[in-house]
């Protein structure tokens, strides 16, 4: 279950999403490959915790070598991860005024430049392949809004906790006289209703790596 918050673009940005409220995913925690390792262990494998953070260690080490060497390395049914390059805009190959040649190196150019260094920066592209592209992923996520969405939503609503979903007190006065026996009320009745099951569009910006990298589908 992937949990969603509400979040609103300031009113004084001065672009056409000023003002609207896009849907955000609350993430719940960061797992790193020891909890990854942990969580694969207990799922009656043969290999011990130690033995799988050894390997994944090893598959990150070996991933990062193939990709600097210019491969790209395919996870089927997860992301195909590869290098990708952020270039300068070079308007010729060689500038015999500056006596400057287009260069396969990093740097920026100089205001004037029309030539030089060809890359401004390089970052690591995870590309979903498999089960984790758009089309797959609409079919098996199941979406709700965060406590704190929905506790919004009612009160924009204008509900409370007191009647959102309806709520009834009733207490009982029985016995004889000075008896009073199950005056107790009960305050029962479900929460109001506003989760999301669909599958929502998020809007404003687009999906990112925490690199820099954009993720796509294959």
């Amino acid at each position: 279950m992937i949990e969603l918050y509400l979040s609103k673009v300031t009113e004084s940005s001065e672009t056409e999403t000023a003002g609207k409220m896009y849907a955000r995913v609350s993430y719940k925690q960061t797992m790193d490959l020891h909890d990854m390792a942990h969580h694969m262990a207990e799922h009656n494998t043969a290999f011990s915790e130690g033995l799988i953070v050894g390997v994944l260690t090893d598959f990150v080490k070996c991933t990062r070598e193939m990709v600097l060497n210019g491969n790209t390395v395919k996870v089927g049914n997860l992301a195909i991860f590869k290098a990708t390059v952020e270039s300068n805009g070079l308007e010729v190959l060689y500038d015999a005024q500056s006596d400057k040649v287009a260069s396969a190196t990093m740097g920026t150019l100089k205001e004037g430049d029309k030539t030089g260094a060809a890359v401004k920066a390089i970052k690591l592209l995870a590309q979903s392949t498999g089960d984790f592209t758009r089309d797959e992923l609409k079919k098996d996520v199941k979406l709700s809004w965060t406590d704190k969405t929905k506790a919004e939503i009612a009160a924009a609503k204008g509900e409370t906790s007191a009647n959102a979903g309806g709520t009834s007190n009733t207490g009982s006065n029985t016995g004889g006289t000075g008896s009073n026996t199950g005056g107790t009320g009960s305050n029962t009745g479900g929460g109001s209703t506003g989760d999301n099951t669909g599958g929502g569009t998020q809007g404003g910006d687009g999906d990112h790596d925490s690199d820099g990298g954009t993720n796509s589908d294959e």
